[in-house]
This record gives structure tokens, C-alpha cells and sequence, in this order.
């Protein structure tokens, strides 16, 4: 092996070839067993030219375990979680590398009732796969079986369905572009879109990994699908990552707003119908806070990760929750992230008025953030956030995840790495000027 792979309570990813190799995700995935009930294993791929060969060295390990296995083959990673519950499965396991290029490929676990581990359960995967145990092989009348999912859209389909007006979406008959970008969320995507009337064009609808654009929906590797709207042929583009949990939009004039307003869209739109509380995680824009705000419902905050989120929407009840990144989670549907759930809300948006996409996102106030890093040991972050909390005084400051610093016109959020000797700097406000001036005055409080 020529590198470490990255594993953590959040799961596995590593290179395919030198640190992420057949063995080691099929170990894994035996780590993951050990703390599950019986039941079926449920297994699928993003869709990247090694998953097949990953999945089938998982599905070998789990039938040497006596497990049943249910392959949905290439479905994207809230479409798991669906099925997870959908067939009573014990577990799911989702072959990904998220947002990495194509080389990377890595693992992301389901728990019964088809979410993320959370930090608990994935420090139990993570410490019995440091134990290296031996397998618990299964007598050759135990092995397990593989059955094959005939149908991995429908129950995912006909859930955020229910959230919106079809009918009336299905009227306007919207023109979209949507970017799948060769990854999983081709194949429900394009069916939902079709299913709500629209007339869809479908950029890199096979999934087969042969990425056309960096894979992570940003600004910069996006360019070449703003240019395809800005012709003016589309009411609006989505663009997905590649195991489709991550959304954004660029808007009919071809102007991408940035991946924060797809959650904040969303929130706009479902709290004009259903007033409650709302979570995001502690690195989300402002700009929740401000709907919020409008509309006269709880904002809480999460530290940052999935799992998270979801703990804490879970304990407040919360009506919808998610993370900038462009990750929407509505538990009408599941406690997932979901671009699948962002499309449906946005386009059931666009139908309640004569607006245009550009228009509502003009109407929500708008914020920067910049995000850096600063090199730093390990054991040198206490200290780190102490001189911040110290030289920041008069910010409100929280110590959920890293540091937190607010003031009524900005935030500073400090954050050790779990897999690096750094410390990552995100700051917000009303212009970039004054988000970059925040982090280059804690890299010099920081000595950096």
C-alpha cells in the first residue's frame, strides 16, 4: 500500500490500489456485522467502475458470515436508506467515495433504521475492525445467499412524492437540466422528474463513474453546466454528487448561488407550510438562522456530520433539517440526505408562485463564507481554541464542535481535523472581505 485509507466513526475511503483494496473493505464490513441483530445485509454503489468489484468481495465475506445479502446494485445513498427499512434489512452498506475523484471508492453504513451510524456505533465498527479479528465463518449449508432488489426507485419515488403538490408541479411542466454527472442519481432522478412533468435533459445519466466534471458541486467544477443554461432553455439545472445525497442548483440566467441555498430553499418553503423546529449542523449559513427568524420557529445546531443532524431533529422533532453542503433531510421521507427531496421541494417552490428560481434566492439575504485551514498537532487544538475564545472576546462563543465564535453580522467556527494535523477555519458574513478577515485574524492570534 502506497497510502493510509482514511477511516473513521463516519466510515471508510481510501484509493483503490493502494489503500483501499477488496480485503480491507470486506474486513470492514465484517466489523460492521458484529454488532448488527439478524437480518438481511442490504448493498449498493454509487455507480464508480470499482464498486462492482468492492461489492462482490463484500458480498462474498457477508455469505461466508451466513448473511443474507439483498444487491441493489447502483441506487444512490438515500435511496439505502429507504430500502434498509423497505425490506427490513439488519444493516446496509453504501459503496462510495461521495464527492472524491474517480481512483477513491470507500464505505458508508446503515443502521435497521436505514441512517447513517452515528458516532457511537461507528466507534464500534471502528474498534473491532482494529481488533483484526478472524471471521466467524459459516458450515457450507449456512452460507449466505444474494438476492437481487427488482426494484430499488419505487418505494424511494412515492415517499417525496408525498411532500409536494404533483399535480400542480406536473402543470407547469418545468424545463430542467440535470447533472448527474455519470454517479447514482441519474436513475431515480430522471424518473422523478419525468414522473412531476417535467421536460428533463439528463447530463452524464449513465453511472459508470467516467466522471465528465469533478465530481463535488461547486462553483468551479460546475462551469460547464452553467454555460448550458444560460442559453436560456431551462427554468433551472440540479446538479447532484455522486451517490446523489448532496444537491445544488444553478438558476435560469446560468448564475450559481453556491450550495447553501439549496437547504435554505428548502426551509423557506416547507416553513411556510409546516411552522416547527428546524436543525443544522454548526457550519450551515446564517441564512437558516434568518428564516427561521421569519417565520417564528426554533433553530437548533448540530456539530457537524449526518448523524448528527439527525440525532438532534430527532430529539427536537425537529419538521426539517440538513447541512449547507447541499445535503436537505426531510423525515417525511428519512433521515437522510437527500438531492432527491431537494429537487421535489424546489420545483413544488417554483409552482406556488409566479417567481422564478433566481427571484427566491434573491430574496433571502445573502452571506460569504470562506473556509481555511491552519497546520496544527493534534494535541496543540485545546490550546488553540482557548487563544481564539480568549482574543475573540466579545463573540458568544460555543464549544459543540471546535469552537464556535457569533456575532449579529458574522460567525467564526473552529474545527480540529480527525484525520490531519490541522485545524479548519470556516467564517461567514456579509461579504467575503469581511469572512476573510476573520480567519487571517485567528491564523495571527494562532502565531500562523
Amino acid at each position: 500500500m502506497k497510502s493510509q485509507p482514511i477511516i473513521s466513526v463516519s466510515g471508510l475511503r481510501g484509493i483503490i490500489g493502494e489503500s483501499l483494496s477488496p480485503d480491507l473493505a470486506a474486513d470492514f464490513v465484517n466489523a460492521f456485522c458484529a454488532g448488527l441483530p439478524e437480518g438481511d445485509i442490504l448493498i449498493g454503489r454509487d455507480g464508480r467502475a470499482s464498486g462492482k468489484m468492492i461489492s462482490a468481495a463484500i458480498q462474498a465475506r457477508l455469505a461466508g458470515l451466513g448473511r443474507n445479502v439483498i444487491d441493489a446494485d447502483v441506487a444512490a445513498t438515500p435511496t439505502i436508506g429507504i430500502l434498509v427499512r423497505h425490506h427490513g434489512c439488519a444493516g446496509g452498506v453504501q459503496i462510495s467515495a461521495s464527492h472524491n475523484p474517480s481512483q477513491y471508492n470507500g464505505i458508508k453504513l446503515f443502521n435497521p433504521q436505514g441512517q447513517v451510524l452515528d458516532a457511537d456505533a461507528g466507534q464500534f465498527v471502528l474498534d473491532r475492525y482494529r481488533l483484526a479479528e478472524q471471521p466467524d465463518w459459516v458450515t457450507h449449508e449456512n452460507i449466505g445467499a444474494t438476492l437481487c432488489a427488482a426494484d430499488t426507485t419505487t418505494a424511494h419515488l412515492e415517499r417525496v412524492l408525498a411532500t409536494v403538490d404533483q399535480g400542480a408541479i406536473q402543470k407547469k411542466s418545468f424545463r430542467v437540466l440535470l447533472d448527474s454527472n455519470h454517479g447514482a442519481g441519474s436513475r431515480l432522478g430522471q424518473l422523478l422528474l419525468e414522473t412531476l412533468g417535467c421536460q428533463v435533459e439528463c447530463l452524464g445519466g449513465t453511472p459508470d463513474g467516467q466522471f465528465a466534471h469533478p465530481p463535488e458541486p461547486t462553483r468551479e467544477n460546475l462551469q460547464t453546466v452553467s454555460e448550458a443554461i444560460a442559453g436560456g432553455q431551462y427554468d433551472i439545472a440540479f446538479c447532484q454528487d455522486p451517490d446523489a445525497d448532496r444537491l445544488a442548483f444553478i438558476d435560469e440566467n446560468g448564475r450559481y448561488p453556491g450550495e447553501e441555498y439549496t437547504l435554505a430553499i428548502c426551509l423557506d418553503h416547507v416553513l411556510q407550510q409546516n411552522r416547527g423546529p428546524i436543525v443544522t449542523n454548526c457550519a450551515t449559513s446564517r441564512m437558516s438562522a434568518d428564516l427561521a427568524a421569519k417565520y417564528g420557529v426554533e433553530l437548533h445546531r448540530s456539530s457537524v456530520g449526518e448523524a448528527n443532524v439527525v440525532q438532534r431533529m430527532q430529539s427536537v422533532k425537529a419538521v426539517f433539517g440538513g447541512e449547507g453542503n447541499g445535503g436537505p433531510i426531510d423525515p417525511r421521507v428519512g433521515f437522510v440526505r437527500d438531492s432527491f427531496v431537494g429537487m421535489a421541494l424546489i420545483l413544488d417552490a417554483l409552482t406556488a408562485d409566479s417567481r422564478k428560481i433566481s427571484e427566491r434566492v434573491d430574496a433571502i439575504p445573502a452571506y460569504q463564507i470562506v473556509k481555511t485551514k491552519v497546520e496544527l498537532e493534534r494535541d496543540e487544538v485545546p490550546q488553540a481554541l482557548d487563544t481564539l475564545e480568549s482574543h475573540f472576546e466579545d463573540a458568544a462563543s460555543d464549544r459543540m464542535d471546535g469552537l464556535r465564535l457569533d456575532w449579529d453580522d458574522r460567525w467564526l467556527l473552529i474545527r480540529g481535523s480527525n484525520t490531519e494535523p490541522i485545524v479548519r477555519l470556516i467564517a461567514e458574513a456579509s461579504d467575503a472581505e469581511q469572512a476573510n478577515s476573520l480567519c487571517n485574524e485567528a491564523r495571527v492570534a494562532l502565531g500562523k
